[in-house]
């Protein structure tokens, strides 16, 4: 699980622990890092703490040889690791922070996908579970670089999905919805910067709290599950109606990066 160390990739994280998962625990910072290992610890599950940055493949590559060290080779992956990037018009962002956001929420998941999949194609069998928020599938105003991360990172899992179907490793993107992060934080502080409407959602997350965590824990249960061996390059939002999916194939086109939601 990478970016295990807050918002939802720590409530996912500790949902897997739940659910009897054996985590390796990705993150940069390790007093975060420390905080969801002993929340899982507490309830009585199993997981390691590995430091390390997706941006930077060596590091990536040296924690998946630390998880296969500990429990074996990695069965689901969870690609949670994400920043907002820069909020505003995009002729006032800085060109380092657009890259910055880029290298963290795409080129991060292509090192990950990099690592654990040979390990996948070897055993004929894997699961990765890649977070797309707001923007992969609809334009953005104002967060223009996560927003095109998002939409690239979607487009990378369909086509990585079509590269290794024949050696039964699924690959989707879940959209998590709107639900309160630090990132929520982060457009309130922006305030005019991330125009009205950005704003006026965060707040109400703010007060509701968003989407609930166990939401987006079934469905994140759901993708790493068996049940779901048939559903690969798929891009599936947490408020999707997607429990039919247990039954049934996904049309082509449907749930995809276009949003094809009903033929």
């Amino acid at each position: 699980m990478t970016g295990a160390g807050r918002g939802i990739g720590k409530r996912l994280s500790i949902g897997f622990a739940q659910n009897g998962a054996r985590l390796g625990l990705l993150a940069r910072s390790r007093a975060e890092l420390d905080l969801t290992y002993l929340e899982i610890e507490h309830q009585g599950g199993n997981s390691i703490r590995i430091r390390a940055d997706v941006t930077d493949y060596e590091q990536v590559a040296a924690a998946v040889d630390r998880y296969r060290v500990q429990y074996g080779p990695p069965h689901i992956v969870v690609c949670a690791a994400a920043m907002q990037g820069p909020i505003g018009p995009f002729l006032s962002n800085a060109p380092g922070a657009w890259k910055e956001t880029i290298d963290t929420n795409l080129l991060g998941v292509v090192n990950v996908c990099r690592a654990v999949l040979p390990h996948m194609v070897e055993r004929r069998s894997g699961k990765i579970i890649v977070l797309a928020g707001g923007g992969a599938a609809n334009a953005r105003p104002n967060f223009s670089a996560y927003a095109a991360s998002k939409a690239a990172v979607v487009r990378l899992i369909e086509t990585l999905s079509e590269e290794v179907r024949d050696h039964n490793i699924q690959l989707n993107c879940m959209s998590p919805g709107g639900t309160y992060t630090s990132m929520t934080d982060e457009v309130l502080l922006a305030g005019e910067l991330a125009g009205w409407k950005e704003a006026e959602e965060a707040d109400e997350v703010r007060h509701t709290g968003g989407v609930a965590p166990d939401k987006q824990i079934q469905l994140a249960l759901f993708l790493a599950s068996e049940q779901s061996n048939h559903i690969t390059g798929k891009l599936i939002h947490v408020n999707d109606d997607w429990k039919k999916l247990k039954t049934s194939n996904a049309h082509s086109e449907i749930y995809t990066l276009r949003r094809v939601t009903r033929v």
